[in-house]
């Protein structure tokens, strides 16, 4: 395997201990380097053993062949899910525990809460021994929180590998497949599909994986705080809990419009990509008839198709995150209003455990709960479209490469086929002739006549209707639009054989390559493909036509290679290369030079697939045959046929049945032993340095709307958090006119406290409707906006790549721009608008977090300001890598797309060459050196997340047992106290959110 980076660390995880595991203390040596200077490949460390590509693969693959088995034997469609269910269910079940233990110690610290309280209620400086027991209260709340931060990661971390590993598996499987697409298959998906597949599709399951497990855990959830909530304040509960109920049936019901946007969606990215990937391979022609603007207005068009179901799922998206902000406040309004018209009365206790409760079920229930249908949704409409892709047709035909008695000879009786099985007429009808070695075949026709179609039935790629194909030997094969790999010019030629230097400059001359060699700066060694020097169609021909030469094969299929060299070369490499070179070989030469027909072993005139002569071309001469009138004029185009001599991906083409055999990978490798590793040269793409701009961030949301909407924007946000603090506060205030009212201090029938109790009920219903509105507009208005810049965006993208000169796509893959238009543009269409939403929530949460404890207990600012300092100090220590190493992980993943979509273009001249292992290692090659990037950046994610809530889980601590050194009875300095317990909750679930979103 040629190495992707030239120097591979290992990975420090292997050797860590217990506690640098939990507290991520390994990684810290990774911080040190991002500090000091920008991140490098050679920086990541080595993928984990039970993480490569290979492995992962191969298990996957094992359950979906015995699925496959299964269904056959039971007359039924498989099932890739079961397959990847009976593959990771082991594991995954086990960190389900994790997060149910996670979520108890959540449910319990209001428990703990309410007695700390209690005993401020009845507080008696006289009584040691209850002050001792809310001492111990407030251990015990500690531990739990600090309890909650060592659990929460330890799932998040766990199960995000786990949807790693499973992406990493689908994609080898993915890649695999594509390599065995028979050409029946080629004409029912497209490349476009496949980047879509390999790009937005996979990237569910990093999603899905990780809030899978709270569609049980989150009811569970709901009947624990149900119970405990009856226990405090009786049947009222049940009132709060019906609105949470009501909201999770209604969230329920956005499954069936999240699958179906998804699939709508689906079917227009393939479309848009697929475009896309057609007009950069057709660039040149697109420039040179100056049709930009035409193809710009095409692909603007399926955009705008495409973003009209972004929007609408984006705007069920925001209902859903409009519902964690105010599902809450809602609840306790409802039991609150419930309570008053019951005339119960509720302790300040029993309000601070209300709250606290609710804020513990906020998150698994209304967020995560909502998330993980939402992501179930579009994880099954993607399995669903790989289970499809990974159930067409593979190639059947496969010839033997030596025949038991070592005779080579290609023998065709009969032969008739068809590209459409629905086709009334065939291809190729009643082809018959024989070529032994050492004879040269001459196919001739006009454009059309079957020519490329007569050796793709040859190479297996067309399977028979009628006739016998015999081909024993191994097979070379020149494609008629010439191919070319990422890499150097000598591993283009050599192609995975040993470099034997006599073979190899005999080669060269054979091909007319000398002169050429020398013209480049560095010979042989000059790096060719994308991003290489550019080479014209006539070298890429010589170069194909060198590396079947150098292969020393048995039979060579050549598909006009002297139709795109001048008249000397096509002279020259016909008798220097064919003519002497492969004299003893069996040649099949696809060719419209009719000067060369008099050397030929024999002649093959084709016209619509049928044999219209053969013979040779003495016998022509003799029997009065012109084989010129045979030409119209202007023939000297490459043919034109329902599929080149590389495959399009794009035609429809005949159904064949699901299930045929085909030796594996493995067993279809060469059978000599001559052969070493193929190099391909794919290095990574330049990226910035530095912290991303005030004015990166001002261009994306002003991209497409003025900033009048954008200061709308910021003061719904503000007022919607204004009125989020103000409803806590004014809780805080009526529960102590309640309290007033349960200790016989005031007395329900005085008029002035009726009005004062209306009042409060008054404001209490004005602040969460207010906080229902503003938080519904807001989820709804950022949606807006950055839908809309990513449509900007997009177009501006577009319009950019078109215009730039054609030097650009010469020192740009495929790859790498296809990157920019699928996986990049979804992170803008799906990602960064909850990325942002979550941010500025979870930012304006923690100010009025902050504020509320601050202005009810002041002394509180003075762990507070430490704790600022702290955390501002950290996220830019911690901004410093992972900004590195988000870049990083998006350039290693624009490999994968590149080594994908030149194996695509490459497909049938691998499978002659027997090359599909290597092709496949290179890819596992590439995925693993995606994976040590996102290994990283899970786990530096983690890093930030842990220290953030070891920190926050310290600073409960010190204010649980500062305000009961301080308590004196009074309840109004308890009122800031849903704030310090939610605080661990905080900080430590916005990377968590980020990176859910964030993922693939």
């Amino acid at each position: 395997m040629h190495p992707v980076s030239p120097e591979v660390k290992t990975n420090p995880l292997q050797k860590a201990n217990f506690c640098s595991r939990l507290f991520v203390w390994w990684l810290n040596p990774l911080f040190k380097i991002g500090h000091k200077r920008k991140l490098e490949a050679n920086d990541m460390y080595s993928v984990l053993p039970e993480d490569r590509s290979q492995h992962l693969g191969e298990e996957l693959q094992g359950y979906w062949d015995q699925e496959v088995l299964r269904a056959q034997k039971d007359a039924q469609e498989p099932s890739l899910m079961k397959a990847i269910i009976k593959c990771y269910w082991k594991s995954y079940f086990i960190w389900g525990l994790f997060t149910f233990l996670e979520e108890g110690t959540r449910v319990v610290q209001p428990i703990f809460l309410g007695k700390m309280i209690s005993y401020v209620e009845n507080y008696d400086p006289d009584d040691p021994a209850v002050l001792h027991e809310a001492y111990g209260y407030a251990a015990a709340l500690s531990a739990c929180v600090l309890m909650w931060a060592v659990l929460h990661h330890l799932y998040f971390y766990h199960v995000q590998c786990v949807g790693m590993r499973l992406r990493v598996a689908v994609c080898h499987m993915i890649y695999r497949k594509a390599l065995r697409l028979s050409s029946s298959a080629m004409g029912k998906t497209t490349t476009g599909q496949i980047v879509n597949l390999l790009s937005n599709d996979v990237s569910r399951f990093d999603q899905v994986m990780m809030f899978l497990h709270y569609l049980w855990v989150g009811p569970l959830q709901c009947i624990a705080v149900t119970t405990l909530l009856w226990m405090e304040i009786g049947i009222s509960c049940l009132a709060g809990m019906a609105v949470l109920i009501i909201l999770l049936l209604l969230q329920s019901c956005f499954r069936k419009l999240f699958s179906s946007l998804r699939s709508k969606t689906t079917a227009f990215t393939d479309d848009r990509i697929r475009t896309m990937s057609e007009v950069i391979m057709g660039i040149r022609a697109i420039k040179m008839n100056a049709w930009e603007k035409s193809f710009i207005d095409l692909i603007t068009r399926l955009r705008r198709k495409e973003i009209s179901k972004i929007m609408r799922s984006s705007y069920l998206r925001g209902m859903n995150l409009a519902s964690f902000f105010t599902v809450s406040k809602i609840m306790i309004f409802v039991i609150f209003i419930t309570n008053d018209l019951l005339d119960n009365l509720i302790t300040a206790s029993q309000v601070f455990v209300m709250v606290t409760l609710f804020e513990a079920l906020r998150f698994s229930s209304t967020l995560y709960f909502p998330l993980a249908i939402e992501k179930v949704s579009e994880a099954v409409v993607s399995i669903q479209r790989i289970k499809n892709f990974l159930l067409l047709d593979v190639i059947t035909q496969c010839y033997l490469l030596l025949p038991s008695d070592g005779k080579t000879i290609v023998d065709v009786q009969a032969f008739t086929a068809s590209w459409e099985k629905a086709s009334e007429t065939p291809t190729l009808q009643g082809l018959s002739f024989t070529v032994r070695p050492g004879e040269l075949l001459a196919v001739v026709g006009h454009v059309g006549a079957g020519k490329s179609s007569l050796l793709s039935a040859l190479l297996g790629e067309l399977p028979p209707s009628q006739g016998k194909v015999s081909v024993h030997g191994r097979i070379a094969y020149v494609s008629q639009q010439p191919w070319v790999f990422p890499g150097t010019v000598k591993s283009n030629i050599l192609f995975g054989k040993k470099y034997e230097k006599g073979r190899y400059e005999e080669v060269i001359k054979a091909c007319a390559l000398e002169e050429d060699l020398q013209l480049l700066k560095e010979g042989d060694l000059t790096e060719i493909g994308e991003r290489g020097t550019p080479l014209s169609e006539g070298q890429k021909a010589r170069v194909s036509l060198a590396r079947a030469v150098y292969q020393n094969a048995d039979i060579y299929l050549l598909d006009d290679p002297l139709s795109a060299v001048d008249a000397g070369v096509s002279r020259h490499l016909f008798e220097r290369c064919i003519h002497q070179v492969l004299k003893e070989k069996i040649t099949i030469l696809v060719t419209h030079q009719l000067q060369y027909l008099k050397d030929a072993s024999q002649i093959l005139i084709l016209k619509d697939g049928k044999t219209v002569e053969r013979g040779t071309y003495s016998e022509f001469l003799k029997s009065g045959v012109d084989i010129l009138s045979l030409f119209e004029k202007g023939n000297k185009q490459p043919e034109s046929s329902p599929v080149l001599g590389t495959p399009t991906l794009t035609s429809e083409s005949l159904d064949w049945s699901l299930q045929s055999p085909r030796p594996s990978l493995k067993d279809a490798a060469p059978e000599d032993q001559d052969t070493e590793n193929i190099h391909i040269t794919l290095p990574l793409e330049d990226y910035l340095e530095g912290k991303v701009g005030f004015k990166t961030y001002k261009n994306y949301f002003t991209a497409s709307v003025h900033w009048s909407i954008i200061t709308f924007f910021i003061l719904v946000n503000i007022a919607a958090q204004v009125a989020y603090v103000l409803q806590d506060w004014w809780l805080a205030f009526w529960a102590n006119v309640q309290s007033d009212l349960y200790s016989g201090v005031s007395v329900k029938e005085d008029v002035d406290v009726m009005l004062l109790l209306n009042w409060c009920l008054r404001v209490y219903s004005g602040l969460t409707v207010s906080t229902i509105l503003f938080g519904i507009t807001r989820s709804l208005l950022i949606f807006y906006v950055l839908v809309n810049s990513s449509q900007t965006l997009h177009n501006k993208i577009l319009e950019s790549i078109l215009r730039a000169p054609v030097l650009f796509f010469n020192s740009n893959p495929i790859g790498r721009i296809l990157n920019r238009f699928s996986k990049d543009i979804g992170h803008m269409d799906d990602l960064l608008p909850l990325i942002f939403q979550d941010f500025i929530q979870a930012f304006l949460l923690v100010i009025g977090i902050v504020g509320v404890m601050v202005a009810v207990i002041p002394w509180i600012a003075i762990p507070v300001i430490p704790l600022g300092i702290t955390f501002f100090f950290l996220q830019r220590y911690f901004s410093e890598t992972s900004r590195d190493v988000k870049r990083l992980e998006c350039a290693t993943r624009s490999l994968v797309f590149s080594h994908l979509i030149s194996s695509l273009r490459g497909l049938w001249t691998i499978r002659a060459y027997k090359a599909e292992q290597s092709f496949q290692e290179l890819f596992d090659a590439h995925q693993d050196l995606h994976s040590e990037a996102w290994f990283l950046l899970l786990t530096t994610s983690r890093w930030l997340a842990v220290y953030l809530d070891v920190i926050c889980a310290v600073f409960v601590t010190v204010v649980a047992f500062v305000s009961l050194i301080l308590a004196d009875g009074n309840f109004e300095s308890w009122a800031g106290w849903p704030g310090p317990v939610s605080c661990p909750h905080t900080p430590g679930d916005v990377p968590v959110v980020r990176q859910a979103k964030d993922g693939s």
